[in-house]
């Protein structure tokens, strides 16, 4: 007898449902997003890379683990971990026992500027990204050590305070938690009764896993406009999941790509490097081709939500200036550095527009749609 095809999109319909119940999300797109993460973690041979979901947020309180509880009673072989080493985690991947989902609760604890050094856990997170990730390890005491590869793909998911390391973040889907608004209210989540429920649901997406492996392999869906590089590689197998589905899920897939994004790349300030050229681009030199250091000091320690007024204790100088630019190009392939400015009778050291432009156009975002005009006084001299 031929068993009756399971119906993806009422499936991920009920997925989403589920965590509506318990979770309350910043915006419909982090449903859409963490519904098809959910059901990506059952296919994940079937995909190329696989994207972290981080759970963050400013303050405690904010539902991250109990985002994480709901997620662990979806994904196959959930492994919650805390805490937990390196070693432990990439044994447990290459166990052969089948991949497990990590569900890292408290990541700020990892990361965060008291968590000293965990180089090691960071390069497991980075490399288990790609399925041919592997960790390398010595093995063997003393003289007979051999180096042995470890595999580390596999899904994961975490939850934390603040923001975590850029390498991690520009492989996440991230959902940025807020504390709930007195009108929002959710059902009290008891894992006796709770968890069997979610628990149905995931042996319904595990078989429909079974059914959809030969549409989502191999699969190369369509990107959203402006949706490239590495956020492309993040959302491809979401979108995989969302076109096997069918239904309403392809479009509100590619919204939700489009949104969490778009914010990503809004909360995304670069290096600090980066963050310099931008502010010099969109706020000092807006309109002006050259300004003297002097000039561009001023503007930059004035603004407000910028780091320049306290660089480690002290404004920005010029000595940091010139050294910062300095690790970037002109269109010439020249170290960017200070030339003479003729103003009046003086000469004065500053920066042109012409030397920045190349630098411009490779490291910074789109800029503003409607740039701010020069501030009044600071046209260039005639």
């Amino acid at each position: 007898m031929t068993p009756t095809p399971i119906d993806g999109a009422a499936l991920l319909d009920d997925v989403e449902a589920f965590h509506r119940r318990f979770n309350v999300f910043p915006s419909e797109a982090a449903y859409v997003a963490v519904a098809l993460w959910d059901a990506h973690a059952h296919l994940l041979d079937c995909f190329d890379s696989t994207p972290r979901i981080a759970f963050l947020s400013p303050e405690p309180g904010s539902g991250k683990t109990r985002a994480l509880e709901i997620v662990e009673t979806l994904v196959p072989q959930p492994m919650t971990a805390v805490n937990a080493s390196a070693a432990a985690l990439f044994r447990s991947v290459s166990s052969g026992n089948g991949k497990p989902t990590i569900l890292f609760d408290e990541i700020d604890t990892v990361f965060g500027p008291k968590a000293g050094d965990n180089e090691e856990l960071r390069g497991f997170l980075n490399a288990g990204h790609r399925r041919t990730g592997v960790t390398y390890r010595c093995i063997g005491d003393g003289g007979q050590q051999t180096v042995q590869a470890f595999p580390s793909y596999c899904a994961v998911a975490v939850a934390g305070l603040g923001s975590l390391p850029d390498t991690i973040l520009s492989r996440s889907v991230i959902i940025r938690m807020r504390r709930r608004a007195r009108n929002e209210t959710v059902e009290p989540f008891r894992a006796r009764v709770h968890e069997a429920e979610g628990h149905k649901l995931r042996d319904r997406l595990a078989a429909w896993a079974e059914h959809a492996r030969g549409f989502v392999m191999g699969a190369w869906p369509e990107m959203p406009d402006g949706v490239t590089d590495r956020p492309a590689d993040v959302w491809e197998p979401l979108l995989a999941i969302a076109d096997a589905v069918g239904g309403t899920w392809p479009e509100r897939a590619r919204a939700a790509c489009v949104t969490l994004v778009t914010a990503s790349r809004a909360n995304d300030k670069g290096s600090v490097g980066v963050r310099l050229l931008t502010d010099l681009r969109d706020h000092v030199m807006t309109g002006i081709d050259r300004l003297p250091t002097v000039a561009i000091l001023d503007r930059l320690n004035s603004m407000d939500d910028a780091p320049w007024a306290d660089m480690g204790g002290k404004p920005l100088d010029n000595r940091r200036l010139s050294k910062m630019l300095a690790e970037y190009m002109t269109a010439d392939n020249e170290p960017i550095a200070s030339r003479n400015i003729k103003t009046g009778a003086s000469v004065l050291k500053g920066y042109y527009a012409a030397d920045l432009w190349d630098a411009w156009q490779r490291y910074c975002p789109p800029p503003p749609e409607s740039p701010l005009p020069p501030l009044p006084g600071t046209e260039n001299p005639a």
